[in-house]
This record gives structure tokens, sequence and C-alpha cells, in this order.
């Protein structure tokens, strides 16, 4: 099903973390400006850069001068992330980086699970067609167990806070196994589908991809809660808790194949359920996104809560067999079902679109 490869990789000639950010699209303004000031390197200035074709000059100057090289030969990467999660859990997750094709959802290929939105996707338009560059990873998931390992007995070629890649050269053996695994798309919904629409006016259709077995022990899915401002209308029926706390373990207590959710509005808790066929994020999604926000953090979304108009709702993160399932039934969840954490770094490696 999958076309995945090898590939020639851009990278920094002398590496550093300075050079290093997360994905565009969780870079607010104050972040984004002492990235901006920490290396006037930093890969910020091509992923946030406002001017698409500022941006697609400044790669190729960065490549002229020797700051960024391309490897001579196509490789994939073994990746390895350790990391504290949001629940305060040591852990470590591991992947393949290779070239993945782009190909229409119709294709059965490569399965969305979110909703997207036009705006976010004109904009990596046009900085994809100015620096002819996959600047940024995606993230997809695959049934069964990687088609390789962490090369033995040596140091890796790349490595970041907690990130480490190590080159695989030769017969990897992705190509072949890849032919007959259908992947879904964990995090990257927006970049992935912008390279679907460069391939139908260019026809160069690869992508940087990151592949991760679902059973990888370090695979989890952590939720994100949900907070309405200045919204009195809602107030949905369940059962009352004396104190979140109390409704919370009441939660974690339901069945995982039954919708609940729980509704914090001032001093009120309630454990509200939905349908046996209904996911917790499709329960709240039906009161619509009117001054709705969102945090992983669920101290946060509770210190949200900044007058009685205000609500939340605190969700159970998602099992990953779901968000397969709903995948394959061609049913996509709403923004933010799924949070996937950490999120993969940008600036360690860099696909070029052109061979």
């Amino acid at each position: 099903m999958a076309d995945v490869r090898p590939f020639r990789a851009v990278r920094y000639a002398r590496p550093d973390v300075s050079q290093t950010a997360p994905p565009y699209d969780v870079i607010d303004d104050s972040a984004g400006a002492e990235l901006r000031a920490r290396d006037p390197h930093n890969v910020v200035h091509l992923t946030l850069e406002p001017d698409a074709e500022a941006a697609g000059e400044r790669f190729r100057s960065w490549l002229a001068d020797g700051v960024l090289v391309r490897d001579e030969a196509p490789a994939v990467w073994w990746l390895e992330q350790d990391f504290v999660g949001p629940d305060g859990v040591a852990r470590s997750r591991a992947g393949v980086v290779a070239s993945l094709r782009a190909e229409p959802y119709e294709s059965g290929a490569v399965l969305p699970h979110e909703r997207t939105h036009p705006g976010p996707i004109e904009g990596r338009l046009a900085l994809l067609r100015a620096t002819r560059a996959q600047l940024e990873p995606i993230f997809l998931l695959y049934d069964g167990s990687p088609p390789l390992a962490r090369p033995a007995g040596r140091p890796p070629e790349l490595e970041v806070e907690g990130t480490r890649l190590w080159r695989i050269d030769g017969d990897s053996g992705v190509e072949s196994f890849f032919d007959d695994v259908q992947l879904l798309i964990a995090d990257g919904h927006h970049r992935y589908e912008t390279a679907v629409a460069f391939a139908r006016e260019d026809g160069a259709d690869r992508l940087l991809a990151v592949l991760v077995a679902t059973s990888d022990p370090g695979l989890e899915i952590f939720p994100t809660h949900r907070v309405f401002a200045g919204r009195p209308d809602i107030d949905p029926a369940g059962e009352s808790f004396a104190s979140v706390g109390a409704a919370i373990d009441a939660l974690e207590a339901a069945r995982p194949d039954e919708a609940a959710v729980v509704f914090v509005r001032g001093s009120q808790a309630r454990l509200v359920r939905g349908a046996d066929d209904e996911l917790d994020v499709e329960l709240v999604d039906r009161f619509g996104h009117d001054g709705l926000s969102y945090t992983p953090d669920r101290e946060e979304a509770l210190g949200r809560l900044a007058s009685d108009d205000d609500c939340a709702f605190l969700l159970r993160p998602l099992r990953v067999d779901d968000v397969f399932a709903r995948a394959r039934a061609g049913r996509t969840m709403p923004q933010k079902a799924t949070y996937f954490f950490p999120k993969l770094l940008s600036g360690l490696l860099i696909h070029p679109v052109d061979p």
C-alpha cells in the first residue's frame, strides 16, 4: 500500500540544539521570537518565515554557503525519543524516518483521523513551492512491529534534546515491508494534504515521514481537554459529584467503549455519558466551537474557568485501536481529538522534493 523509500537528506553541517524547533503549528509568537534570536540559522527562519519567497531564497543560500549539506546517497534513519509524558512517566518512542509518497486518501494507503481547514494548507503550500523542500516531518502509525532496529554498537549520527538518529545505508527492507501496510496520520494532517496538493500541480510527490509501530511501548495518546468561555447555554445532564476529583475517579472507572467526560462549571462536577458508538471527543463536539479552546493539561483547563459562564470538559485519552477503526471506516474526528507526545523536532533532517 504505502510507498516508503530511502532519501537523500539535507541536514546542518554542524548540528546544534540551537538550530532545532518544535513544529511550526505549536509555536506561539513569544516562542517564535526566542527561537529566531537563538540562532540566525534556526529552522524557524524557514518554517515560520511569513514571506515564502524569502524562505526559499534563504534555504538555497544556506545550501550554497555550506550551512546545510545534502547526503550523497539515500538512506533511512532510525529515530528514538526519550521523554517524560504529561502524566510524569518516562518513556522512549522509536520509529523509522523515510520518504513517503503523498497520495490522495482515496487510494487507501494513508488514512486521516482528524478534520482539517483550508487556511493552513494554503500557507504551507506557498512555502513548499518556494523552498521545494519538506522542512518538517509528519508522524504516522502502522500496525505491526518495526521492519528494522537500532544499529548496534555505534553512536547516533545526530543527538539533540533526547532525540537520537542513526543512519541506515543499503537495503533496509523498508520498501518491501510497507508495500502491504496501511498508514494512519497521527500528527501532520495539514502538511500531508499540502504535499498531496503540491503533487497534483508539480508532480513531485515525496514527503518526510516518521513511521511508528502501534506495538511500540513508548507510543501513548494523551487527552486534550476542552474549555468553553462565555457559554452559559452548555448544561448537559449527568451524575453529580461533590468534587472534580471524585468525578474523575468515576470517569476512569467508566467502560472504555462508552463515551464519558467530566463536565465542570464553578463548583459543579458531573460525569456525562454518551452513546455506545460515540467517542469522548465526539460527545463534546455536539456543543459546537464557539468560545472553545484546548489544553492537554487538566489543571490548566480548570484554571481557565474565570466565571460561571465558562465550563470545561475533561476527557480520557483515546485508544489507538479506536483511532484506526474510525479512520478505516472513513470517519474523521474533531480537531485536537488526539495528543501524541512528544512532538517531532524540526531541523534534524530536511527532505528536498527534487531527487
